[in-house]
C-alpha cells in the first residue's frame, strides 16, 4: 500500500453542509452540490437536509490511489469509440479508489455530521462533478447514484463508490467527446436526507421538446423517481402554460420503485386499478408549476428540476441548467416575434463567430438578430400584413416548403402574431436566399450584355478596392471597409442586379408551370438550365478539372500531392518534373477561387487561398475518376441536352392549339433562363472576394495587436465584434475574459442544431412536407433538379472527409459553393438543408444532378454505403 501524502488538514474543506455552499463552491461542491445549496436558500423551497464530501477529499483520495496516474495517462490517450480498452482501463481505477482507505481525518468530518441525523436515517450518496449540470453541459447519468442508504460503514463505503464512478465508462466517453481533461475533473459526493415519496418525476420549466419556453412540462411516476430517469415506466406527462393545465397524458404505469426497509430499493407491480390513474390532481400538477418558476427565477434560466411528493408536500432533491435548448433572439420590445433561420437559406447552419456575425450584419439591410452563433430574421410585421405576408408565404412555399409551413402553424394560431389593416405594408428584407427583395423591377430586356456589364463593373469595383486598402492601417481600416461595404450593399442591392435574378427565377416558374400544363412535362426548367454561361460557381467546379489535367501526366506530382500534409506545399513542387506547371495551374485557380470555403458566408472561416492543401483531395480525385478533357466535355453535353429539350419542347408545342403563340413565348422564356441564370450565382462570389480582401487587411491589424503583446493569439480576433475589434486596435487595451468566455459559448454553440423558425417564446417549429402518394418507407424533401438516379451513398459531413468514386450520391447536411468541385464526381445529391434556389440546387440543375434537398436528418436515415434511389423530379429518395 503506498503510503499516504500528508497534506494540512487545517487549511482543506473536506465536508460542507448544504447551508454553507453556493454557487461560488463550485470548484469543491461540484453542479450537483452548488445548485443544492443555492436550492436550500430560496424561500418556501423544501430540499431534504445533507452535507457535501468536497472535490479536495476526493483530491487526497486519488493522490494516494496506487497506479492512478500511469492509468489516467493510459486513458488520456484512448479515442471515446475504443470501448474495449476503455472499458478494462476504466474499471481498473474504480478498483483501485475503492479500495483506497478514507484518511482518517477525513471519516472523522463525515461521521461528524451524520451525527446530526438519527442513526436510522437513511440517505441517498450521489456523485457531484465539477463539470456537471452546468450551463452548457449536463453530463446528466454520467455518474453514480445510491438510495436508501442507512448506517455509517455503508455511507462510507456508498462515497467512494461515488468518487469510483467518475470513472464509469459512460463519464469517461462523454468527456473524451466534449474535450475535458479526466485529470482537471473532480468530484464532490452529496449525502442528502431520503425522502419516501408517493409520487416523484422530472419538472422542465420550458418544454424539452419544442423549447417554448411558456410551457412547463412534468413527468410524474408512482414511488422513486429512479423508475422514471432509468427508463424502467411510462411516465405521466403534463403540460402547464399560463397557469393552466393545458394537456396531460396517462399511460399504463405497471411498475413503481420503492425503497425498503434496512436499506436499497426494489421494484413492485402496481395493482391494476391504479395503472391508468393520473399520478397527480390539476391543484398539484400547478402547485409543482409555481414552485418550478420561483426556481428558475433563482437561476435565471431553464432548469430540469428533480422533485418528490411526499405527506402531500414537494421536495426538490437536484435542479440544473436545460442545456439543449436553443438561445432566443433578443428582441427590444417585449411584443410576439418570429425569427427565420438565415443558415437555412445560405446553406451554413454552423455558428458564426462574434466577428463573423458582426461583419454579415454589416452587410445585409435585413432586420436580424443572432442567437446561438446564427442569424435570423425578423418576419414578425411581415407577416402581420396582408400584402407582405402573402409575397413571403409564395417566396418561402418555393425556396423552403418547411419553413413556409412553420409560419402557417404560427398564423393559423390566430393569437400570436396581430394582423394589421389591409393595405398595410410590413417592412421588406432585402436580397437573402428565398427573401429576395419582393418588389423589384423584372422589365428588362432580353440582352446578355446586362449580365456582361454588371460582372464587369463589379470587377472594376474589387479591383479598385484590392489596390486602395494596403494604404490604409489601424482604425482608419475599419472606417475604409465601412465604407467599401456601403458600396457593396449598394452592388448587391441595385435593382439591375436583383432583377436580373428575379427574370430568371420568374422565367423558370413559368416554364415549369406551362410545360405541366400543356405538355404533361415536369421541371421542365430544370433540363434548360443546364451549361448556361456565366455561373461562376458551376465554372469554378469545371475549373478544377482542368487543374488534375495539367497534373495528371506527370507522376511524380500525383505522388507528392498524395503525401502533403502542410499548406506549403506548393514551394515543394518546384523541385518535380512538371510541378513548375502544376504550380502555375493552382495558383491561377486561387487567384480566381481562393477566397471561397465551407461556411465562407463567416469572414473568419479559413479560405482555400489560406489552405490550399483543402483543395487537393478533390484533385486527386479527379485525377483518378476522369479522363483529360472532361471540364469542357461536361459543359458541352450539359448545353447540348438544353438545346435538344429546347428543340423538343417547342416541336410539341407546335402540335397544339395556338402552338406557334404558345411555342413562341416559351422560346422567349427560355432565352430569359438562359440569358440571365447563370448570374444568379455572381453577386455572392463579389461579396466573398471582397470578404476575402476584407479579411486580410483586418488580419494585419490582428498581426500587429499580437506583436503588441495586446492580443495571444491572432484569431482571438474573431471573438469581438467589428466594433469591439476597432477599439482594441484604438486603444491597446483588452479585457481577455470576453474572449474565453466567448470561446466557451462558441462551443457550446456548435452542440445546438438551429431551428428553421423560432418565436419569441423560444419555440422552434418545425415544419412538415403536404405529400400524399409516397412509395412505402421514401423519405420525403424538395425535389430541386429532375431525373430519378441510383447508386451509392456517400454520407459526408466535412468536405475535406470527401473520398468520392464516379457516380456515387452525395447525402450531407448542407452544401455552400465551395463543395461545388465535388459535384463534378457525383450523379445524385441530398442535403439536409436547402431550398429551390439556393446554391446546392442551383449548380446540381446546371451539372445535371437529380438532387433532393430539405430532407430532415438525412445524413441518419441513410448510412454511408447503402444504395439508394434519389427522385429528383417528386422529392423523394428510397433505401435499396
Amino acid at each position: 500500500m503506498t503510503p499516504e501524502k500528508k497534506l494540512n488538514p487545517e487549511t482543506h474543506t473536506h465536508v460542507l453542509s448544504f447551508s454553507e455552499i453556493d454557487h461560488s463552491k463550485l470548484t469543491i461542491a461540484g453542479g450537483k452540490g452548488a445548485n443544492l445549496g443555492e436550492l436550500s436558500r430560496i424561500s418556501r423551497i423544501q430540499v431534504p437536509e445533507g452535507f457535501c464530501v468536497t472535490t479536495e477529499a476526493y483530491q487526497r483520495i486519488t493522490a494516494n490511489t496506487p497506479n492512478l496516474e500511469s492509468l489516467l495517462e493510459e486513458l488520456t490517450h484512448l479515442k471515446a469509440d475504443d470501448r474495449e480498452n476503455i472499458s478494462a482501463t476504466s474499471a481498473k481505477i474504480r478498483s483501485a479508489i475503492e479500495r483506497t482507505p478514507i484518511p482518517e481525518d477525513i471519516a472523522s468530518e463525515i461521521i461528524r455530521h451524520l451525527t446530526k441525523f438519527d442513526k436510522t436515517t437513511a440517505f441517498a450518496v450521489r456523485s457531484s462533478a465539477t463539470a456537471e449540470d452546468l450551463p452548457t453541459a449536463s453530463f446528466a447519468g454520467q455518474q453514480d447514484t445510491y438510495l436508501n442508504v442507512i448506517g455509517t460503514e455503508s455511507i462510507l463505503q456508498h462515497i467512494s463508490k461515488c468518487w469510483a464512478s467518475l470513472f464509469t465508462d459512460r463519464a469517461v466517453i462523454y468527456r473524451l467527446q466534449n474535450g475535458f481533461d479526466h485529470r482537471k475533473v473532480s468530484l464532490s459526493v452529496v449525502v442528502q436526507q431520503m425522502v419516501f415519496p408517493q409520487a416523484a418525476g422530472i419538472l422542465f420549466t420550458a418544454d424539452p421538446l419544442t423549447g417554448n419556453r411558456k410551457v412547463l412540462s412534468i413527468d410524474a411516476g408512482f414511488g422513486l423517481g429512479e423508475a422514471l430517469v432509468s427508463g424502467l415506466v411510462n411516465a405521466d406527462n403534463y403540460k402547464v402554460s399560463n397557469g393552466q393545465v393545458t394537456d396531460k397524458k396517462i399511460p399504463a404505469k405497471k411498475l413503481a420503485i420503492y425503497a425498503v426497509q434496512g436499506g436499497g430499493t426494489k421494484e413492485y407491480a402496481i395493482e391494476p386499478e391504479r395503472q391508468h390513474l393520473p399520478v397527480m390532481t390539476d391543484e398539484r400538477i400547478l402547485q409543482l408549476a409555481g414552485i418550478g418558476r420561483k426556481i428558475e427565477a433563482h437561476f435565471g434560466r431553464p432548469q430540469d428540476i428533480e422533485w418528490c411528493l411526499a405527506d402531500d408536500v414537494f421536495y426538490i432533491v437536484q435542479s440544473r441548467p436545460v442545456t439543449t435548448l436553443f438561445p432566443i433572439p433578443v428582441a427590444s420590445d417585449q411584443e410576439n416575434h418570429v425569427y427565420v433561420s438565415v443558415g437555412h437559406q445560405q446553406m451554413m447552419t454552423d455558428p458564426m463567430t462574434p466577428l463573423g456575425l458582426s461583419f454579415y450584419l454589416l452587410v445585409t439591410p435585413a432586420p436580424m438578430r443572432a442567437a446561438g452563433g446564427r442569424l435570423f430574421v425578423d418576419v414578425t410585421h411581415m407577416l402581420a400584413s396582408p400584402a407582405s405576408r402573402e409575397k413571403l408565404l409564395d417566396a418561402m412555399g418555393k425556396s423552403d416548403p418547411l419553413m413556409k409551413d412553420a409560419l402557417l402553424t404560427v398564423l393559423d394560431r390566430g393569437d400570436f402574431i396581430r394582423s394589421l389593416p389591409d393595405g398595410h405594408e410590413g417592412p421588406v428584407p432585402g436580397k437573402g436566399r428565398g427573401m429576395e427583395a419582393l418588389d423589384v423591377p423584372t422589365d428588362f430586356e432580353n440582352d446578355p450584355a446586362l449580365v456582361t456589364a454588371l460582372i464587369r463593373n463589379s470587377e472594376a469595383s474589387i479591383a479598385a478596392l484590392k489596390q486602395a486598402i494596403p494604404a490604409k492601417s489601424g482604425p482608419e481600416v475599419f472606417d475604409f471597409i465601412r465604407e467599401d461595404i456601403a458600396q457593396l450593399r449598394k452592388i448587391l442591392f441595385e435593382s439591375g442586379s436583383i432583377g436580373v435574378i428575379m427574370v430568371a427565377m420568374n422565367a423558370a416558374a413559368w416554364l415549369n408551370e406551362k410545360m405541366n400544363e400543356w405538355l404533361g412535362e415536369k421541371n421542365a426548367a430544370d433540363t434548360l438550365s443546364q451549361s448556361v454561361p456565366n455561373n461562376i460557381t458551376s465554372e469554378m467546379g469545371l475549373a478544377l478539372l482542368d487543374v488534375a489535367d495539367v497534373i495528371r501526366p506527370y507522376p511524380a506530382v500525383v505522388e507528392y500531392l498524395r503525401h502533403v500534409k502542410n499548406d506549403d506545399f506548393l514551394e515543394g513542387l518546384l523541385e518535380l518534373e512538371g510541378g513548375r506547371a502544376a504550380r502555375q495551374a493552382l495558383e491561377a485557380y486561387l487567384d480566381k477561387y481562393g477566397m471561397r470555403c465551407v461556411g465562407e458566408i463567416d469572414i473568419t472561416k479559413t479560405r482555400w487561398s489560406e489552405k490550399p492543401a483543402a483543395l487537393i483531395p478533390i484533385i486527386l480525385g479527379n485525377i483518378k475518376n476522369f479522363e483529360p478533357g472532361a471540364g469542357k466535355r461536361k459543359f458541352e453535353q450539359g448545353r447540348q441536352e438544353a438545346g435538344k429539350k429546347e428543340r423538343e419542347l417547342l416541336e410539341r408545342l407546335k402540335q397544339l392549339p395556338d402552338g406557334g403563340q404558345k411555342a413562341e413565348e416559351t422560346k422567349q422564356k427560355i432565352d430569359l433562363v438562359r440569358n440571365f441564370s447563370g448570374y444568379r450565382e455572381y453577386p455572392k462570389y463579389e461579396k466573398i472576394s471582397r470578404y476575402a480582401v476584407y479579411k486580410q487587411a483586418l488580419l494585419n491589424e490582428a498581426r500587429r495587436l499580437a506583436q503588441a503583446g495586446v492580443i495571444r493569439e491572432e484569431e482571438d480576433v474573431f471573438y469581438l465584434s467589428f466594433d469591439e475589434f476597432q477599439e482594441v486596435v484604438r486603444t491597446h487595451q483588452l479585457d481577455y475574459h470576453i474572449i474565453n468566455q466567448r470561446k466557451e459559448e462558441y462551443k457550446s454553440f456548435e452542440k445546438l442544431t438551429p431551428p428553421r423558425v423560432i418565436t419569441s417564446d423560444g419555440e422552434a417549429i418545425t415544419g412538415q412536407y403536404k405529400r400524399e402518394n409516397l412509395p412505402a418507407g421514401a423519405i420525403v424533401g424538395l425535389a430541386v433538379s429532375s431525373g430519378v438516379i441510383e447508386g451509392r451513398a456517400r454520407v459526408i459531413l466535412n468536405m475535406e472527409d470527401a473520398n468520392l468514386e464516379a457516380g456515387d450520391i452525395l447525402v450531407t447536411p448542407f452544401t455552400d459553393p465551395s463543395w461545388t468541385p465535388l459535384f463534378v464526381s457525383i450523379k445524385g445529391l441530398v442535403t439536409e438543408v436547402g431550398g429551390l434556389m439556393t446554391h446546392g440546387a442551383v449548380i446540381a440543375r446546371e451539372y445535371g444532378l437529380p438532387a433532393v434537398v430539405g430532407v430532415e436528418h438525412a445524413t441518419r436515415l441513410i448510412r454511408d454505403g447503402q444504395r439508394i434511389r434519389v427522385n429528383g423530379t417528386d422529392g423523394y429518395v428510397e433505401i435499396l
